[in-house]
């Protein structure tokens, strides 16, 4: 499939229908992976902050749902590796081309002409920081549910570490949120899996899409207009 900058230069971008982005197993990875990292986020907020300890009560279920939210993080993106999708958009996120520095070069000075793959290298940045992060607060919450693991000084280090790196990533996942927030079309193509090629052309010029990234072919089969005005 053409990369969007080669439709715009023949003329047919406005013909060539909406583009494909993300399968629906990629979808779903996504929201479930969502769901336990807000709620791991919510239940550690109301576990540190005595205001939201005094509000909700029931301490010993707060830290039974955060535990298992927590345990069950990894689980979404394990089964997703089934998808070829998937494992090929993990490729990419782990793949820094020289146009990925000229975008962060871009972002810093708050230029507007930045040029991007599938994925900028802001996302890269991100995706990379948060799978560490995750692993490290997993890693460390095992220690510290699990007390006779290790000994004090070691457990005593994982809450430390634990407790500030919690801090670090809810604000990190706030301003995912926030960027996601500022994008109708991003919001849209995780939420639908079809996103319109000028937006393409525009945040992610590099882009070579596949067929196979979209729940059906590009084309004939693909979204009419109107059924995607209705999924904004």
């Amino acid at each position: 499939m053409p990369r969007p900058a080669d439709l715009e230069a023949a003329g047919d971008l406005e013909t060539a229908g909406p583009l494909p982005r993300f399968t629906r197993a990629e979808r779903w990875v996504h929201r479930c992976t969502a769901v336990l990292m807000l709620t791991c986020i919510a239940t550690a907020a109301c576990l540190y902050l005595p205001q939201l300890a005094v509000l909700v009560g029931r301490r010993h279920l707060v830290v039974t749902v955060h535990e298992w939210s927590g345990l069950l993080l990894p689980v979404p993106l394990l089964l997703g590796l089934g998808s070829r999708a998937l494992r090929r958009d993990l490729g990419r996120l782990n793949r820094f081309a020289p146009y990925d520095r000229q975008w962060l070069k871009a972002a810093l000075w708050r230029s507007y002409r930045r040029s991007a793959g599938k994925f900028n290298a802001g996302q890269k940045l991100y995706a990379s920081w948060i799978a560490g992060a995750t692993l490290v607060m997993l890693g460390t919450g095992l220690l510290m549910w699990f007390s006779d693991l290790a000994p004090l000084v070691w457990r005593t280090g994982a809450t430390f570490v634990h407790d500030w790196l919690a801090l670090a990533v809810g604000l990190v996942v706030g301003g995912h949120l926030w960027m996601a927030l500022r994008d109708p079309q991003a919001r849209r193509g995780m939420r639908t899996g079809w996103v319109e090629r000028s937006w393409a052309l525009r945040e992610h010029p590099q882009w070579e899409p596949t067929e196979e990234e979209g729940d059906v072919r590009v084309g004939p089969g693909a979204p009419a207009a109107g059924d995607q005005s209705r999924a904004r």
